[in-house]
C-alpha cells in the first residue's frame, strides 16, 4: 500500500509540475498518443481535438477517364508506397481521375489529416480576404490587427506577406519529435494564442526564410480577425463549396475555437486533388474565377530567400526537369501540381522519419512526378 500511494504522490508531484512550468499540454498529447497506441501525432487524430466543420453542398464526383485503375502501377512505385505506408495515392490527368488506389483500412470516404498542407490553405484565404478587400494590403502589418505587435521587438514592422512567405524573423524551432518545443504546445496546448504570442523574434522580419507553424498561425489570426468569421466557414464559403467537394471536411482547433492554421485540415483525398486541380486551373472552375490569378502567381512563385524552393504556403521544384510545385505536410501528405502534364497527384500516409535531402523538399514528391509522369504522363 506504502509502495502504491508513493507512486501516486510520485505522478501527482510530476502532473503538478508539468502545469507550473508551462508543459501540461504534454498530458494532453500523452492521452492523444501513447494511450491510442500511437507514438506521435497522426493522420487519424481528428476525432481527438476539438474542431470545426468545413461543410459543403452539392457534391460533384469526379470524372473517371477511360483509363480509370486500368493501369497496373509499377514495382518501383508500389513497393516506394508501400515502404512508406501510403493510406492513399491518386492521379489525375486533364481533370479526371485516372488512378485511385487506397492501402490499409482506408477508403475513398476516410478523413485524414492534411498537417502542413493547411498552410497553403491559409494563404488561399488571405488571397480570398485580398481580394474582396477585407484585408487592404499584402504589405500590411500585422501589428494593425494586434496592437501588442507595434512593441515587440524585431516584430514592429511584421507583414502578413513576410508571414505567407516564411520570413518573419520568430523565434519558432521547427522540430516535431521534441515535446518541450512550440510545435508540440500548438498541437497539444489549449491555447494557440498563449503558443505564438509569447514568442519572441531573433531577427527582423523579411530578412531570411525560415519554415516555421507558426508564422502560419499567426497569419491565420491576422486573417481571422480581418474576415470576422472562423476560417472553417470562410472555407467552406468560398471554396468548399463551390468546389462541389465531395464531404465535408473538419479544421482542428484549440479551446477557443481557433483554427490551427499551419495544420489539420482533415479531409478526403478526392477532396485534396480538387484544390490541386483549382491551381492547375489556375484558379478558375467552370468559368468563375475563385481566386485572383495574380495572387496565385504569388503563391508559386519562388522567392530568393528560399533559395528558389518556397512561394507562399507552396514548395516548388523548377529545377527537376518536369517543374512542379505542392502542397506538403508532415509524413508525406502531399497534393502535387504537374502543370506541363496537367497532372495532380495526391499522396496521404504515415511515412515516419520521410527523408528530405533534396534542399529540405522530400525525394518521394520528386521520385513520385517523374514515374507517375511516365505511366501517365
Amino acid at each position: 500500500m506504502a509502495i502504491l500511494l508513493s507512486i501516486a504522490l510520485f505522478f501527482v508531484i510530476i502532473t503538478l509540475a508539468l502545469y507550473i512550468f508551462g508543459y501540461g499540454y504534454l498530458l494532453n498529447g500523452i492521452s492523444k498518443t501513447y494511450l491510442k497506441g500511437k507514438t506521435s501525432a497522426n493522420i487519424d487524430d481528428g476525432n481527438y481535438f476539438t474542431k470545426n466543420v468545413i461543410s459543403t453542398k452539392n457534391p460533384k464526383v469526379w470524372e473517371k477517364a477511360e483509363i480509370y485503375n486500368k493501369k497496373e502501377l509499377p514495382k518501383n512505385i508500389v513497393d516506394d508506397l508501400n515502404h512508406s505506408n501510403t493510406a492513399s495515392f491518386l492521379v489525375v490527368k486533364d481533370g479526371k481521375l485516372v488512378h485511385e488506389q487506397y492501402f490499409k483500412n482506408y477508403k475513398k470516404t476516410s478523413l485524414t489529416n492534411s498537417f502542413s498542407m493547411a498552410k497553403a490553405v491559409t494563404v488561399m484565404l488571405l488571397g480570398k480576404a485580398l481580394e474582396e478587400g477585407k484585408i487592404a494590403s499584402i504589405d500590411e502589418k500585422f501589428s494593425v490587427y494586434f496592437d501588442e505587435f507595434k512593441t515587440k521587438a524585431s516584430a514592429e514592422n511584421l507583414t502578413l506577406k513576410n508571414l505567407a512567405q516564411m520570413e518573419s524573423g520568430l523565434d519558432w524551432e521547427e522540430d516535431y519529435k521534441n515535446p518541450f518545443l512550440p510545435n508540440a504546445k500548438a498541437y497539444y496546448g489549449k491555447s494557440l494564442i498563449n503558443a505564438t504570442f509569447t514568442r519572441n523574434f531573433k531577427g527582423k522580419s523579411g530578412e531570411r526564410f525560415e519554415y516555421q507553424s507558426g508564422s502560419t498561425q499567426l497569419l491565420g489570426f491576422a486573417v481571422k480577425k480581418a474576415v470576422n468569421q472562423t476560417l472553417s466557414s470562410y472555407l467552406s464559403e468560398k471554396f468548399w463549396i463551390p468546389l462541389g467537394m465531395e464531404h465535408d471536411a473538419i479544421w482542428s482547433t484549440d479551446q477557443s475555437g481557433m483554427e490551427k492554421t499551419y495544420c489539420c485540415i482533415h479531409a478526403t483525398s478526392r477532396d485534396f486533388a480538387k484544390l490541386g486541380q483549382l491551381f492547375l486551373n489556375d484558379g478558375e472552375l467552370d468559368g468563375k474565377q475563385l481566386l485572383n490569378l495574380d495572387f496565385i502567381n504569388e503563391m508559386r512563385k519562388p522567392t530568393q530567400k528560399s533559395e528558389e524552393i518556397y512561394g507562399m504556403g507552396f514548395w516548388i521544384n523548377n529545377d527537376n526537369p518536369i517543374k512542379h510545385y505542392y502542397f506538403l505536410g508532415l509524413q508525406g501528405q502531399y497534393i502535387i501540381m504537374i502543370p506541363e502534364y496537367k497532372m495532380v497527384i495526391v499522396r496521404t500516409g504515415s511515412y515516419n522519419n520521410l527523408p528530405k535531402t533534396d534542399r529540405g523538399r522530400p525525394d518521394q514528391v520528386k521520385f513520385l512526378v517523374n514515374e507517375t509522369v511516365k505511366m501517365f504522363g
